[in-house]
């Protein structure tokens, strides 16, 4: 054995600090724990982010700006390799079918279809979104696209507006 075969393993396996061994261990008395106070006691925990009652950091900072973060919408995102590798000719492919098959979590979020990877067998995809690619690489393999697009809450300008009761009761 060779002295760099032993130096190699040296520091690999970090010894544990024996806390209340005495005071001559360096450890002793408090065990490392200082005085009094809530952290010297046992069963503390802290919550993340708590600054020991000081106003924590993100409320001191100024609040600026608009993000509109809140208001993106989610996909649940496939790409072709994996259909051609999961799905058979002629299948109709939409969420509920990737959900079973294990390609995405489930089928609460809208679909989004890419177009990584090559398509030889003909699908049938229903999809909230395509990327161009794999709308044309679908298309091409002679398959169809069918797009159902996620709508979000819109005002119906259309609908007559309710008569306002008079203050004259």
């Amino acid at each position: 054995m060779m002295i760099h075969e032993i130096t190699e393993l040296v520091g690999a396996h970090k010894r544990r600090k024996r806390v209340g061994r005495g005071r001559s261990s360096g450890h002793g008395k408090t065990s490392g724990r200082g005085q009094k106070g809530a952290t010297s006691r046992s069963g503390y925990t802290f919550r993340a982010g708590y600054e020991g009652g000081q106003k924590p950091f993100a409320q001191r900072i100024a609040k600026r700006g608009f993000s509109n973060v809140r208001f993106a919408t989610e996909y649940h995102v496939v790409n072709l390799q994996a259909l051609e590798a999961r799905c058979e000719a002629g299948t109709q492919v939409d969420v509920e079918l990737l959900a079973r098959l294990g390609l995405v979590r489930d089928a609460k979020l809208p679909l989004k279809v890419l177009g990584h990877g090559d398509l030889t067998k003909k699908l049938d995809v229903v999809a909230a979104r395509f990327s161009a690619s794999a709308r044309s690489k679908i298309e091409k393999a002679g398959g169809s696209v069918t797009e159902n697009p996620v709508t979000t809450w819109v005002r119906d300008r259309s609908a007559p507006k309710a008569a306002k009761p008079s203050k004259s009761a």
